[in-house]
């Protein structure tokens, strides 16, 4: 991590002042604004994320999108496919971003493979069914962290605003 994110993550989480390591969910530091929905459109939202209180603590990490089966998942930013696979008899495709961020999808069939180059938008694979809860024909589970930090992946799609604030 540059210095300047690093900064930005300890005054965003407050470890700057008090010496205390960084909550397990904190907000990006990373550049935002660089992301698109992982399905077309706008997804409607089924579950939102829940960070948990502790590192292992219970919470959602990640939220949940409604789509079809059989939609494509898209590549939510420009990276390199870093996992597809299953992880616990889930099928799950990880992309890490040039700014730090991974990015997960699951259930996925996936289309890519470890290590190959993803645009924004391009297609990681089609969405399965059979993701627990879901109110839907199918719903994606779209994750996003940093380092070990996870992050409300719905920060990662609209930019911040940015207020200056007076010195007095």
């Amino acid at each position: 991590m540059t210095v300047l994110r690093l900064f930005l993550l300890a005054v965003l989480t407050g470890a700057a002042l008090t010496g205390a390591a960084p909550p397990a969910v904190a907000t990006p530091a990373a550049p935002v604004g660089l992301y698109d929905w992982p399905l077309t459109g706008t997804p409607p939202v089924t579950r939102a994320f829940d960070p948990p209180d502790t590192v292992y603590g219970p919470g959602h990490r990640g939220v949940d999108l409604a789509g079809s089966a059989g939609a494509p998942v898209l590549a939510a930013g420009t990276g390199v496919v870093a996992f597809a696979g299953l992880v616990a008899g889930r099928p799950v495709v990880s992309v890490d971003h040039p700014d730090g961020v991974r990015t997960t999808y699951e259930p996925v069939q996936s289309a890519v493979a470890a290590g190959q180059a993803v645009a924004r938008g391009t297609p990681v694979g089609v969405l399965l069914a059979g993701h627990g809860g879901c109110p839907a024909d199918a719903c994606l589970h779209w994750g996003a962290r940093v380092g070990e930090t996870y992050l409300d992946p719905l920060t990662l799609l609209t930019p911040p605003r940015v207020r200056l604030l007076p010195w007095s």
